[in-house]
């Protein structure tokens, strides 16, 4: 048979390759070292993953502790070290004031105040606050430290609650709302500080709730005022404040107030109090206050308004030192302040304008004029919601006594 010349290539070329692969294999030697090679390189992979599990099962128990933590932490209700911290909360506010007026030219760290709170479980709270007043305090110095709040709240049901204990009255706009990121102007308003003695907290019990959706109660119990007989400050409503420090308590003082927030954006608000003897025992003069007020804010505008007025009764026995006597039966205020809030051009924040005007007379009873009066026109200045720059001007035109003119610069915070 005859061979074609590609056969015989084909064959060669397949003869030549054979031979060569021949003389590549490797010996007996070269191939047990490679076997052994790959004995060791198993036995090391084993010996990871054997590892990569234990570390696997060691995170799974770790990851079911922390769950179990979580979920003991989430539904304790007593008294465990991670469920006291996890309900307890804490708060505050600051203001600085710089007053530069007729009667004065100074800058003061006005308050300092510390907030505890306590969730003991959902329907018993603890709420007080801690202050410290002008900066530094002690015998001879110009500040004090004081308990303005430390009361027990109490949920009765859906709509009621009670407090225990020392609270703020509620009265008017600012004694229970006051951080000075809430409100216009360096100082708090002089009706709601002479006629309202704001901040005005004492020690009892009341109750709280909502009557119905929108309009909301508060009826309390307290200690009530001790107002000096005699000197300058005379049945004075402001000097008559006690602090519940050791305070004289023959006759308690009964407070209620009405509040309706049916709109939103707008509040209307009454309340009163009656004391049957703001002397506690001494003289037996009765006194009560009556104070109407509404808030409103519509979009960018805001007013405020508010009228008090207290009614002293004559004493036990009617001399020179009764309060008819020296015009303080009858002491009173109002004022009233528009505003207007938003965003100034790109920069970050709100800026607020206002004006309030004042009236008020502690001696609203004299045959004379002795009321003051009170402009105060300025700005407010929110970067963030909780910090606050504030600058107003303070024109006064009082009757029976000098003015106090001038200007006043402020910061304030609340967290």
């Amino acid at each position: 048979m005859r061979a074609f010349p590609g056969t015989i290539t084909v064959a060669i070329m397949t003869f030549l390759s054979t031979a060569a692969l021949a003389s590549e294999a490797p010996s007996p030697d070269e191939m047990w070292r490679i076997i052994k090679e790959q004995q060791r390189q198993i036995a090391e992979l084993q010996a990871q993953l054997a590892s990569t599990s234990a570390r696997v099962e060691a995170t799974d128990q770790k990851v079911e502790i922390a769950g179990d933590m979580i979920e003991q932490v989430s539904s304790n209700t007593s008294s465990t070290e991670y469920g006291r911290y996890g309900r307890t909360h804490i708060g505050g506010y600051g203001e600085l004031h710089y007053n530069n007026l007729d009667s004065k030219e100074e800058i003061d760290f006005h308050r300092f105040v510390l907030a505890f709170n306590h969730d003991f479980n959902e329907n018993i709270r603890l709420v007080s606050e801690v202050e410290l007043e002008h900066a530094v305090s002690g015998d001879g110095q110009n500040g004090e430290v004081e308990l303005e709040q430390a009361y027990l709240n109490f949920t009765l049901g859906e709509r009621t609650a009670s407090r225990a204990g020392v609270f703020l009255l509620p009265i008017g706009i600012l004694n229970q709302t006051h951080e000075p990121n809430t409100f216009y102007g360096v100082e708090r308003n002089p009706v709601e500080t002479n006629i309202i003695p704001t901040t005005w907290w004492e020690g009892g019990v009341d109750l709280h709730g909502e009557l119905a959706a929108g309009l909301s109660y508060d009826v309390a119990v307290t200690s009530g005022l001790d107002v000096p007989q005699s000197g300058s400050n005379a049945y004075r409503i402001r000097s008559g404040r006690q602090k519940v420090s050791e305070a004289r308590a023959n006759d308690p003082a009964y407070t209620a107030m009405l509040r309706w927030t049916g709109v939103p954006g707008v509040e209307l608000g009454i309340s009163g109090q009656y004391q049957v003897d703001i002397t506690q025992g001494d003289q037996g003069i009765g006194a009560t206050l009556l104070e109407a007020h509404t808030e409103i804010r519509k979009g960018p505008f805001g007013l405020r308004a508010l009228y008090a007025r207290w009614d002293l009764d004559d004493g036990d026995v009617i001399d020179a030192s009764d309060p008819a006597a020296i015009g303080r039966d009858r002491q009173e205020g109002w004022y009233v302040e528009p505003s207007i809030r938003g965003s100034l051009w790109s920069i970050p924040g709100e800026f607020g304008a206002f004006a309030r005007y004042n009236v008020w007379d502690n001696n609203a009873g004299a045959s004379n004029d002795t009321e003051y009066r009170q402009l105060n026109v300025g700005i407010n200045y929110w970067p963030i919601p909780d910090v606050v720059l504030k600058f107003d001007v303070q024109q006064q035109d009082n009757q029976g006594s000098d003015d106090d003119n001038g200007f006043n610069l402020g910061l304030g915070y609340a967290f």
